[in-house]
């Protein structure tokens, strides 16, 4: 479904309808654009996109589209300044922390709940390492409000599975959805499943076949017992067993590693770094290497362990983003950022594209090249923003969004 190539996003960028994306990206079959995962791991910039889709089409500050890219612009924004605050709640929930469970129910992750919007989804995201946006919301509504899962339990799950899994956009869409980055929780019903799905997701006799009103209720209920995480059901809520669910035996969760799978990655080699300038491409930064590079560059694609152990990839994820790397590198190094510092010692200069997914492991490596004998010249190059910065820290998007204007 998505090449790891830099044609493979140009072909994507080049399909973009706006307007019938604007129209239609609540429908599970609408015109959304496929473009996250390129986004993510460093294929595409959103200033790139812009402009591509503008000299198609120009588009006003205000079109839908421009709004969907400002708005991974404002996550990014807000983890700024947050930092590793994002991983906590930014205010109260419906419920205190302790009515939530920090495991994952055994039959969600088996796609065997007997709610088919939820099971669908479950093994669209297995299969294809994406899911549409709504169905993201259904999922996680249902596992927050219904299952009392703790959102950040359930986020980390998600953005282990997602090809386009980004830290800011998952985990503060997550807080949205659960009521503790936003004014209130999003619900959903079977009736806003049979809207915006076709007919196989559709999931009447359910627990979500209710009011929003009833769902409410739920959510809200201290007294409301959920589920169990092994799959019992309780309350009415689960339904599905692996011998008597319509869509069959439930399916094996596939692992989520921090590291990775294959035997493409190796210890960084110091010997090949000697006296030249090194360039740098991490999984955030799968596209092509910056002009102007001496012929003798080396450039590697590294995997730091910092970046993984508490947020561990799918096989699916880690084999995009491998082959990503190999595409445009000379070697693939998995270590600490203590042995990559020891490896680049010998480096005339290392170059590498600040990335927040990879910038304070990347940064602990520069400290330690910094305060060595000999250092290199050390330099992490910005990607060019849309929109113009924010200085103060917006507490909600309006708020950002009156203060900020695209800027090419």
């Amino acid at each position: 479904m998505f090449e790891p190539t830099r044609q493979a996003a140009l072909t994507r960028l080049a399909a973009v309808q706006p307007d019938a994306y604007a129209r239609t990206r609540n429908a599970l079959d609408g015109a959304v654009t496929g473009l996250s995962p390129y986004l993510t791991h460093g294929l595409l910039s959103l200033r790139e996109v812009y402009a591509a889709v503008h000299a198609r089409q120009p588009l006003d500050a205000k079109h839908k589209f421009v709004f969907e890219l400002g708005w991974r612009a404002y996550y990014r924004h807000v983890w700024a300044h947050l930092g590793p605050g994002l991983h906590q709640s930014l205010h109260p929930g419906l419920l205190p922390d302790a009515a939530y469970v920090a495991q994952m129910p055994a039959d969600v992750l088996e796609a065997r709940s007997g709610v088919a919007a939820i099971d669908l989804a479950v093994r669209t995201l297995y299969t294809t390492g994406y899911l549409h946006n709504h169905a993201r919301m259904w999922l996680a509504s249902y596992l927050v409000h219904l299952r009392r899962v703790h959102w950040h339990t359930a986020a980390q799950w998600m953005l282990g599975h997602l090809l386009d899994g980004d830290v800011a956009s998952n985990h503060l869409s997550w807080q949205w959805v659960a009521g503790t980055g936003s004014t209130k929780p999003y619900l959903f019903n079977a009736d806003n499943v049979a809207k915006y799905a076709p007919a196989p997701w559709h999931s009447p006799g359910t627990v979500i076949d209710t009011s929003y009103e009833a769902l409410d209720l739920l959510a809200r209920s201290a007294s409301a017992p959920g589920h169990g995480v092994d799959g019992r059901a309780a309350d009415g809520c689960a339904q599905g067993r692996a011998d008597d669910h319509p869509m069959g035996a439930g399916l094996s969760p596939p692992a989520l590693l921090a590291t990775p799978p294959d035997a493409l990655w190796s210890p960084p080699d110091a010997s090949a770094v000697a006296g030249r300038d090194v360039w740098l491409q991490h999984p955030w930064s799968l596209g092509a290497v910056p002009q102007g590079l001496g012929d003798d560059a080396l450039v590697v694609g590294v995997g730091l362990a910092e970046c993984h152990a508490q947020t561990p990839w799918s096989t699916r994820r880690w084999d995009f983003v491998g082959a990503g790397l190999q595409a445009q590198t000379s070697a693939l190094w998995w270590a600490t950022a203590p042995q990559l510092a020891e490896a680049l010692r010998g480096a005339r200069a290392v170059g590498w594209q600040a990335e927040p997914h990879a910038d304070a492991a990347l940064a602990s490596v520069q400290a330690l090249l910094a305060a060595g004998k000999g250092a290199a010249v050390i330099t992490a190059h910005a990607v060019p923003c849309l929109f113009e910065p924010v200085p103060k820290h917006c507490q909600s998007f309006a708020q950002w969004w009156r203060q900020t204007r695209i800027a090419l």
